[in-house]
């Protein structure tokens, strides 16, 4: 559970640190025999900064507190 508590706080550090997800998309305009059209979009998806927020709180409780539970059993 601390390694994935770790992985959480670095994934929140990363969505924290970039606000969006940019991508090319390829889409074809025009497919008529040997002629065929293309065009590239950029796109982006925005990230909001509570998730990143959540991913690190959730993170640190999980490496702090995450093997308590195995402990005691």
């Amino acid at each position: 559970m601390r390694i994935f508590g770790v992985v959480l706080i670095v994934v929140g550090l990363a969505v924290l640190a970039v606000p969006r997800i940019t991508f090319t998309e390829r889409e074809k305009i025009v497919d008529f025999g040997p002629l065929e059209v293309q065009t590239e979009r950029t796109r982006s998806i925005p990230l909001p900064d509570v998730l990143g927020g959540v991913a690190v709180a959730a993170g640190v409780l999980l490496a702090l507190f995450g093997d308590r539970g195995r402990r005691a059993a």
